[in-house]
């Protein structure tokens, strides 16, 4: 399910790479380019997250976050800031933000880092152990995999693959999503990788009888159920 996500980030071209990442993957992005109006949209509530950049015109990252806390909104909050040294870590992380991360950055990293952050923030004392679609599930912890009765024997990046599409279930998946998400591309090789691996995966999963759940977006991506 996409969160609700809100980017304090002055400069337009790293905010544009964030929030197409971030849309990509099914989220909800506001933007705000300087401290006084990321403090006042942050302030409703109805964030699940928030990524902060340190140095930000008219109120810098560490006073946004200052104030945020002050008002008692708990909202995780990320920093995101060309500020790298031990220091400014640490000084950004004992300011009350949950995350710290330094420009440049890798957007697979980043949005880990973010989901990790909001599992954190709702899960209570839920551990998610158990994916499913349809007749289709997969046991995280036993790294199991069934088709209704019938058992699938996957290799590491099969399941990874389909635990990828069952976590996005419903959802149309592009091959940007994929090549970051599962193979940790930043970058189109131009390879039939992507089909190559569905192609193995649809055999294995929609066996004969079944109904597809492995299905082709035209020019899209691959959408699961």
């Amino acid at each position: 399910m996409g969160r609700k996500i809100l980017l304090v980030e002055d400069d337009r071209t790293t905010a544009e790479f964030i929030l197409k990442g971030l849309a990509e993957h099914g989220h909800v992005a506001d933007h705000a380019d300087n401290g006084r109006d990321g403090l006042f949209m942050a302030t409703d509530g109805s964030y699940d997250a928030v990524i902060l950049d340190r140095m930000i015109p008219g109120m810098d990252g560490l006073a946004v976050l200052g104030a945020l806390r002050a008002a008692g909104i708990e909202t995780p909050v990320l920093f995101l800031s060309a500020l790298g040294s031990v220091d400014d870590r640490v000084t950004g992380l004992t300011a009350g933000s949950d995350d710290y991360m330094v420009k440049p950055f890798a957007f697979a990293e980043l949005l880990a880092r973010l989901e990790l952050l909001m599992r954190r923030r709702g899960a209570g004392t839920t551990v998610e152990t158990t994916l499913a679609c349809g007749t289709l599930t997969m046991d995280l912890l036993k790294r199991e995999v069934r088709r209704g009765d019938r058992p699938i024997d996957l290799q590491p990046r099969e399941f990874r693959l389909l635990e990828y599409l069952l976590r996005h279930a419903g959802q149309v998946v592009t091959r940007t999503m994929l090549l970051e998400g599962v193979w940790d591309y930043h970058f189109d090789p131009g390879t039939n990788v992507i089909d190559v691996h569905i192609s193995r995966l649809r055999r294995k999963v929609d066996g004969e009888g079944d109904t597809p759940l492995i299905l082709t977006v035209r020019g899209a991506g691959y959408r699961l159920g």
